[in-house]
């Protein structure tokens, strides 16, 4: 038989402070086998809760989103949102990097997206998050967070990163994307789009979007003092 364990998605950054947002959630780690013996004991299954958000008023930073269980099979949360200058957190896929808060004026990268498939399985179950981007004072822009079939954008001067797209599965009959990674949160640029397949969008100003339920998406990214969406359960 063929088995789809798909975790909870991160948490999206928080933003306590109008310079910059947050940073997109990781999607869920995503695991599909087939020719896998069917079990003829009961089984033990877990389903991962989708992680919240990072809050204006803090912690900024996201948790990771929970492993989802089958048998001996296990795909780890999707890694928590940041803010500022901490790199992504490690997960299913990894969480999105941190715009830079510089201590003068210029040009400078974020800190690094978080690496996916951690802990590593093959075939692997994620991918990293995309860095933050700052021309200080003029704009920031977050990283996407990573999704199960793409690495998640880098923020750039054309706006946030986006969450990285996830991987389409026919299991129930007709195709459906899941664990998709969550947007950046940007200041004074265009935020990240959620990637397909269930990642929330980042947002300039407000709260960043929820990753959809039962799918293992990643939470958006914050705008300026705002609140990071939640993670996506999975499935």
């Amino acid at each position: 038989g063929t088995i789809l364990v798909v975790a909870g998605g991160g948490g999206g950054g928080g933003s306590s402070q109008p310079y910059g947002g947050g940073t997109g959630g990781g999607a869920g780690g995503y695991r599909e086998l087939s020719s896998q013996p069917l079990p003829t004991s009961p089984v033990s299954v877990t389903v991962g809760a989708g992680a919240s958000g990072g809050a204006s008023g803090g912690p900024q930073n996201a948790s990771n989103g929970s492993n989802s269980v089958f048998t001996c099979t296990t795909s780890a949360g999707g890694g928590g949102g940041r803010w500022c200058n901490a790199a992504g957190g490690p997960g299913g896929s990894g969480g999105g990097g941190g715009f830079d808060l510089p201590g003068g004026g210029g040009t400078f990268p974020g800190a690094a997206g978080g690496t996916g498939n951690t802990p590593p399985v093959s075939p692997p179950q994620g991918n990293n998050g995309g860095s933050g981007f700052t021309v200080w004072p003029s704009f920031s822009t977050s990283g996407g967070g990573g999704g199960a079939g793409a690495v998640g954008g880098t923020g750039s001067p054309c706006g946030a990163g986006a969450g990285g797209a996830g991987t389409a599965s026919c299991i129930t009959g007709s195709s459906v994307t899941r664990s998709g990674g969550g947007g950046g949160g940007a200041y004074n640029k265009t935020a990240g789009s959620g990637g397909s397949g269930g990642g929330g969008g980042g947002a300039q100003s407000g709260n960043g979007t929820a990753g959809t339920a039962n799918t293992g998406g990643g939470g958006g990214g914050a705008g300026v003092n705002s609140n990071g969406g939640n993670g996506g359960s999975g499935i």
